[in-house]
């Protein structure tokens, strides 16, 4: 596999349906393909991370589990797609209280990408996230 930026589009998944310890697995998917992609030398690239882990951790945690993980890149933009097993929308919690654990994710979901929503297919969902390729490439704060 070629280490650059992607020429064209590209698309990696990852199966995770039974597979113990997903979320790390997640992460060590997506820091694999930000290194292939040249993409992992910014700031930008530990967001990524941290928005992979909230993803697949919400998904494991109030959708039945994560069924895949599912990375696309091309020239201008990551479109990372997070599939879970419930069609129920995501639900934002009203804003986190200080010093109590929880209800961030979608927060940070929000907060770390450029754009962001859920689409529903048969008896599952897929909550996705989008990064500009810019701010891979040079770091740059999501446009908020």
């Amino acid at each position: 596999m070629s280490v650059g930026p992607p020429s064209g589009r590209q698309r990696r998944r990852l199966a995770l349906v039974g597979v113990p310890g997903a979320v790390a697995r997640g992460r060590d998917f997506t820091r694999q393909a930000l290194r292939d992609w040249g993409w992992d030398k910014t700031e930008t690239s530990e967001d990524i991370l941290l928005l992979v882990s909230e993803l697949l951790t919400n998904a494991s945690l109030h959708a039945n589990g994560c069924r895949e993980l599912v990375l696309t890149a091309d020239e201008t933009s990551l479109h990372v797609e997070v599939h879970d097993g419930t069609t129920a929308p995501p639900v934002r919690h009203p804003a986190p209280q200080r010093g109590v654990p929880g209800g961030r994710g979608l927060y940070i979901v929000e907060r770390l990408s450029d754009r962001w929503g859920t689409h529903t297919y048969g008896t599952g969902k897929a909550v996705w996230a989008e990064i500009a390729a810019s701010r891979l490439q040079f770091g740059m704060a999501a446009g908020r």
